[in-house]
């Protein structure tokens, strides 16, 4: 029997479904995956239909097209299936950050640390490679590298990508405010790029449109700096924009 007390319930269900589409879902490569089970569920509860009305054929044409599909759907998602089954697996990320809260310490020192570090390798042309995460998104790194857990200074970031150290080529990993890991290694992105971007940008754009996290890069070539977020660059000229968008996201 209807009442507003169910009405409230799957208000809540669709409200908490929608914010973890729009949080970890929305913009990423996922998203097709997503996009693609609704398709098949519509196609199912469409056939039941068709049968409902008698339109036997129509119906069971639209059935076996369905159960086709989902196995096809298997095959060609098994990638964004793997991150995906492995993002709502990972319960010591989920813990961890419902443990915070969500939210990060403000420390001004890290964010200056890495603002300072990056000006002076986009100056030096040094490349580099910068990854905020936020624990959910471990499942979409292909190897995080070697553990630091250290404490954010401008001194080691320059360190790790002096291009004479072993790890200068992967990426730092920032986790809750701390260089968490260096040399790690990101999903590339199958996309066409601009002949101008290298490998780091493959990877930082691999990683954003597979997860909702924020990766700075600096170029090698023209030292310009970049941020690679949900499948898109962003290009920063203005260091105190970058800062500005790096306080954002080291806090959010």
């Amino acid at each position: 029997m209807f009442s507003w007390i169910s009405l409230i319930q799957v208000f809540v269900i669709v409200l908490c479904i929608w914010l973890f589409y729009s949080t970890f879902i929305k913009n990423t490569q996922s998203e097709k995956l997503v996009r693609g089970l609704l398709g098949l569920g519509a196609l199912w509860v469409f056939s039941f239909l068709l049968s409902w009305a008698h339109l036997d054929l129509l119906a069971t044409f639209l059935h076996y097209t369905a159960l086709f599909l989902s196995l096809s759907l298997i095959v060609v998602f098994q990638p964004e299936l793997r991150k995906f089954v492995a993002l709502l697996g990972n319960v010591e990320g989920w813990r961890r950050m419902f443990k915070r809260g969500g939210v990060k310490t403000k420390d001004t020192r890290a964010l200056d640390a890495i603002v300072s570090a990056v000006e002076y390798m986009s100056a030096k042309r040094t490349g580099a490679l910068i990854v905020f995460s936020n624990l959910l998104n471990d499942s979409a790194i292909d190897k995080k590298g070697v553990a630091i857990d250290a404490r954010i200074s401008s001194e080691l970031l320059l360190t790790i990508f002096f291009n004479k150290t072993p790890l200068h080529d992967g990426a730092v990993i920032i986790e809750n405010e701390r260089i968490a890991y260096a040399g790690g290694i990101l999903p590339l992105s199958q996309n066409n790029l601009n002949w101008k971007y290298g490998t780091r940008h493959r990877a930082a754009l691999g990683l954003s449109e597979v997860s909702s996290a924020v990766v700075l890069v600096v170029s090698e070539e023209s030292g310009d700096i970049s941020i690679a977020e949900k499948g898109k660059f962003t290009k920063y000229d203005d260091i105190k924009k970058l800062r500005a968008r790096l306080e954002k996201v080291m806090v959010k």
